[in-house]
């Protein structure tokens, strides 16, 4: 069972945002479903366009998020964060008052930590986010993750989290992250690799996420189309017969190959997926640029590190 709470809110008396709830609806679409359309979180969203958020309200929609046990549940935040000196930070919300704000990120740490959830996932686009995950000073509450527990946030404890063309900057990337951009070869992608993404796209002088995680697996977030679908992956311990074998080429395993060599449809059937561990990254030839040319010149090929890992992976059954 996997279920997320996507909260988006535009509708601040005094400071109005433009883009939360696009960017929780969007979220909340790739969320719902994997790319094949298989079913995936059964989200419950809180849009500031059509109803009325508190500070009540959102806590106890928070609570209910983490009551009851789960595989993995994902809270996701669009909107005003703030920072109060050792108060620590709030999730904003239109209710808010001076030294009253919002929901304590404190707060939410507490009920993510005791949650009876396998794995808990929290995303904030919003600013001062760095903050989740420090516990202030002259608090008594337990700042250590529990294991299972992953944080991924828009900016640092001091940075804001920027909106650009009614859409948040660190919402984009992860849609885009969700939507294959952070995908693996198996087509996964997990809260790491979602960071991963934000980081190298982010330049230096950009809003910096931050990633605080205690796991010792990663869970796919959301199943996007493999690089190398697994029948053709699995092969991979057929064509080579150990991690370091040097698998030998020659002009018969090239479509177009001269006409003095006969055509031999499963050497080019062997060749077709070895393209495919190419374009993944899972392969490369050895004294040749491109795989055409290794074959045409009866080079060899061999599995790079990372082709290695996932021939150990399919030896070891666990893909």
């Amino acid at each position: 069972m996997r279920r997320a709470l996507v909260v988006g809110i535009n509708d601040y008396p005094l400071a109005p945002l433009s883009g939360c709830v696009s960017d929780a609806t969007k979220i909340s679409m790739l969320l719902e479903k994997h790319e094949d359309g298989s079913p995936n979180f059964s989200c419950k969203k809180i849009l500031s366009s059509s109803e009325s958020i508190s500070k009540t309200t959102l806590k106890a929609a928070i609570a209910k998020l983490l009551e009851q046990p789960a595989d993995m549940a994902l809270f996701y935040f669009s909107g005003h964060g703030i920072h109060v000196n050792s108060l620590g930070g709030y999730l904003v919300t239109p209710d808010a008052s001076k030294y009253d704000e919002g929901v304590s990120m404190t707060d939410i740490l507490i009920l993510a930590n005791n949650a009876p959830v396998r794995e808990v996932v929290i995303i904030l686009d919003c600013c001062y986010s760095g903050t989740f995950g420090n516990v202030p000073i002259l608090s008594t509450s337990d700042a250590t993750l529990r294991e299972g527990v992953a944080i991924l946030t828009a900016s640092g404890p001091t940075e804001l989290a920027a909106e650009t063309k009614d859409q948040g900057v660190f919402t984009n990337l992860i849609c885009a992250a969700l939507d294959g951009g952070a995908s693996d070869v198996r087509g996964e992608v997990n809260v790491a690799s979602m960071y991963s993404y934000c980081d190298q796209i982010l330049g230096a002088w950009d809003q910096r996420p931050r990633f605080k995680a205690n796991v010792s697996t990663l869970t796919e977030i959301r199943m996007c189309k493999p690089q190398v679908d697994l029948p053709i992956l699995r092969l991979i311990t057929t064509y080579f017969t150990s991690a370091t074998y040097i698998y030998p080429l020659d002009p018969s395993y090239e479509p177009d190959k001269p006409d003095d060599y006969p055509k031999n449809e499963a050497h080019e059937k062997i060749f077709g997926h070895f393209q495919k561990y190419r374009a993944a990254r899972l392969l490369e030839p050895i004294g040749e640029e491109h795989l055409y040319f290794a074959a045409m010149r009866s080079k060899n090929c061999r599995l790079t590190p990372l082709g290695q890992f996932y021939w150990n992976m399919v030896k070891s059954e666990t893909l």
